[in-house]
Parts: C-alpha cells; sequence; structure tokens
C-alpha cells in the first residue's frame, strides 16, 4: 500500500464533549448520558464533566507545540452542557499551547435542549464564531422516534435565537443538521423538514443518511422487525429531492452530507477531506497530525488509563511528525471523491512519482475500469480531474469508490508506481 509522503502541518484542533443528556436510538458515538437535569453549574453530573475537563486540559498538554490554529471544533455529545467560562477555558487553553491564527474558525456544536438566550451569549462571548446545531428534525414524533429530547418548538426557538446573532453580526455563521432516509419517512414530509430547514435561514446544512449501527436500538428494533427503512427507490428519491430543493434555494453541495450557502462552507469540515492533518483531543477522538490516525479509547476509564501512560512513557508515534505513519494513498482517494472538487491526477502524478506516459496510461486504465459509470452521468473527467456528478454519482459513491479502490490494488500488484522517495 503506498503512502502518501506528506501531509500539510495541522492547523485545525477537535475537542470532544462526551456528554449529553440521553443516548438517541440511532447514536454509537462515545458518549456519556448523565440524565434530563443534566447541565446546570452544580447539578447532577457536573463533577463527572469538571473531572473530565482536567483530563482534556492534561492531554492539550501534551500535544507538540506547532503551527497557529485555524478552526477549532467542539463536538460530542453536547458540548452545550458546558458552562460558557469551561468553553472559554478551553479555547484559551488551545490558544496559549498552540496560538490561533488571525480570524480562525472556532465551532461549538449545540443542542436544542441544552442551552438558552444567556448561555448562546456567553458562548459568543469567549470566542465561539460558530455554531452547529443539531436538529435531526422538525417533527416531534419523528424526534421521538429517534429518542431526541428536545421538541419541535425547541428547535425552531433555537433557531431563531442562533439567527438573531448572525443577523447582528455576532457570530460568522451557522449550521443544522437533519436525518435523512429514516425509518416510515414519506417523500412529502421530507420535502416539508426541507422547507422549514431553509426558513430557519441557516446558512449551512449537514444532511445525513440514517445509518444503523451495532450496538444501538435502532440496530435491535431492525432485527427485531420493529422498523423498516426506506427502500432504495425511495431512499434515491428523498436524496434527489434534497438535491433538487437545495439548488434551487442557493446552496452548494460541496461535500457528500454538506451544503452551504455561498462563503459558509465549514472550513473545519474541509480539513477532514483535504489530507490536511488535524489535532483531537478527548475520550474517543480521533487525530491524524502527520497522517496516521489515532482513535482514543472510548470510555472514560480506558480514556484516563490512556492518558496516565501517555505521560508516563510518552506519546503514540502518530502524534510525532517524525515517528508518523504517513496517510495510506487508498486513504487520500477515499476523501478525495467525497469532495465537490474530485481527485486531480497531477497531484497523483506527484505523489507516486508518474511520468506523463504513466499518468495517461493509468488515468485510461481508470476510465475502462468505470465505463458503466462514465456511460451513465454518475462520474466525470474534466481536464486531470475525475469527480462525481451532483446528484446522481453522490448518491452511490460508495459503489464506485469500490471501482476506483480495485484499479488502484491493480496499479500496485502490477507495479505500475512507485512511491516518491
Amino acid at each position: 500500500m503506498i503512502k502518501v509522503g506528506f501531509v500539510i502541518r495541522p492547523r485545525s484542533a477537535y475537542l470532544h464533549i462526551p456528554f449529553c443528556h440521553r443516548r438517541c436510538f440511532y447514536c454509537d458515538f462515545a458518549v456519556v448520558p448523565l440524565g434530563d437535569k443534566a447541565g446546570r453549574r452544580e447539578g447532577p453530573g457536573s463533577n463527572t464533566i469538571n473531572s473530565y475537563l482536567k483530563l482534556l486540559h492534561r492531554e492539550i498538554d501534551l500535544a507538540p507545540k506547532g503551527s497557529p490554529l485555524s478552526t477549532v471544533y467542539i463536538g460530542g455529545g453536547t458540548p452545550s452542557l458546558l458552562s460558557p467560562e469551561q468553553i472559554g477555558s478551553l479555547l484559551q487553553h488551545l490558544r496559549s499551547h498552540f496560538g490561533f491564527q488571525p480570524d480562525p474558525e472556532l465551532t461549538l456544536e449545540v443542542d436544542p435542549a441544552s442551552f438558552n438566550e444567556k448561555a448562546l451569549i456567553g458562548f459568543l462571548k469567549v470566542g465561539i464564531n460558530r455554531l452547529s446545531l443539531g436538529g435531526q428534525s422538525f417533527d416531534d414524533e419523528t424526534l421521538e422516534k429517534l429518542g431526541r429530547r428536545h421538541k419541535s418548538h425547541d428547535l425552531l426557538r433555537a433557531c431563531e435565537l442562533i439567527e438573531s446573532q448572525f443577523s447582528a453580526g455576532n457570530i460568522r455563521t451557522w449550521s443544522l443538521d437533519l436525518l435523512q432516509n429514516l425509518p416510515g419517512q414519506e417523500i412529502n414530509e421530507w420535502e416539508n423538514q426541507l422547507n422549514k430547514a431553509i426558513e430557519s435561514s441557516a446558512p449551512h446544512l449537514s444532511i445525513y443518511d440514517l445509518s444503523i449501527e451495532p450496538g444501538t436500538v435502532f440496530q435491535w428494533r431492525l432485527n427485531r422487525g420493529e422498523i423498516s427503512l426506506p427502500s432504495e427507490e425511495i431512499s434515491i428519491e428523498i436524496n434527489n429531492l434534497t438535491n433538487s430543493i437545495l439548488k434551487k434555494s442557493g446552496f452548494a453541495r460541496y461535500e457528500i452530507s454538506n451544503y452551504a450557502l455561498p462563503g459558509h462552507t465549514s472550513r473545519h469540515n474541509r480539513v477532514y477531506w483535504s489530507g490536511a492533518g488535524w489535532w483531537a483531543f478527548g475520550q474517543g477522538a480521533t487525530s491524524s497530525p502527520w497522517g496516521e490516525r489515532l482513535a482514543r479509547p472510548r470510555t472514560r476509564a480506558s480514556y484516563e488509563t490512556w492518558l496516565k501512560s501517555q505521560e508516563r512513557d510518552g506519546l503514540h508515534p502518530s502524534m510525532i511528525k517524525e515517528k508518523a505513519i504517513p496517510m495510506s494513498l487508498d486513504d487520500k482517494l477515499i476523501v478525495g471523491l467525497r469532495r465537490r472538487e474530485g481527485i486531480s491526477f497531477n497531484k497523483l502524478s506527484e505523489i507516486v512519482s508518474w511520468d506523463k506516459i504513466n499518468k495517461q496510461d493509468n488515468m485510461n486504465l481508470l476510465k475502462i475500469k468505470l465505463e458503466k459509470w462514465i456511460e451513465n452521468d454518475y462520474i466525470n473527467f474534466y481536464g486531470d480531474r475525475l469527480f462525481l456528478n451532483d446528484p446522481k454519482g453522490m448518491e452511490v459513491s460508495n459503489k464506485i469508490l469500490i471501482d476506483v479502490l480495485l484499479w488502484w490494488e491493480s496499479l500496485e500488484t502490477d507495479s505500475v508506481c512507485q512511491p516518491t522517495p
């Protein structure tokens, strides 16, 4: 497997806050449910939160100092369970350790049922300038089936609060998350959801397909025949409707699950899909500062044990540029295809030292491998670049990616390409 010998210097950091009120029925993230009453400074779960934050600060201290950060993303879980002071302390710790570039993008995930106007203003005062609102649905019955704590009126109120701060120029931008292709979802119901999302005035929308993960309530119900997912035909129709309505409303699809109005793409999201490196801290978080990915343990106890071992024995090699294993080109192809820009054969040639003849020969082999996708307008070659057509190609991206990886494996087997020394 060829490894990419360079990674853009990490200028982004992800902080994982694992706490939430309850685990949603579709969720397999590394979260710690604290109960519906959690969130008050001295209330249930406050000691657990405070002790975890001490671990998080300790892990930040371990990281090698590098380039100033241009993006920070605080995700979860439900980070808005933390107080503005706690969020501010984390940002200040990152600033003092790494430094911040001018005008950094500082994102906080928020849940409609976990903040009010006072807390929102507090988050902005400590530096947050982008908010990601986990709405999932505007329908009360759907929210209940998903295991969500908030109601439709909570989501509408949260949208109003955030939009008022955005209109006043107090935040740079904000995003709304929705789930599509849910059990029993009908076309007209989903169209109503999209229209409400547009009415919210969110300049960025993340539209995720429901994925049934092992160990979740949804998997248990699916196995018992209690829920059923939309058929492939309905799913494609829902996906096409999403793309059509959002395009008509001025949104551009810059990554498979992300749409934005001009000037409102997530800089942090694009780091993950560009091959750039990023730091990550916290239980269950995955970092990749120099190409090699490192996932932290998913439970609180194992994370603390892991952290102590890092302090005692030294950092994992992935955190040290000279010791990390470079990103595999397989991963480079995967992340490249997810983006609107696709894959550049010129850049690919530089990585694996193809001359002009090898580049053209291998490009022709890929066109043969992807012939059925090209003929049916799922993918396109433009100049030296391969990209998925929107929406057809993006909706079957995994199938196309399999063929791309098979092409790549055939090149490795035939020793057509060699890694850059």
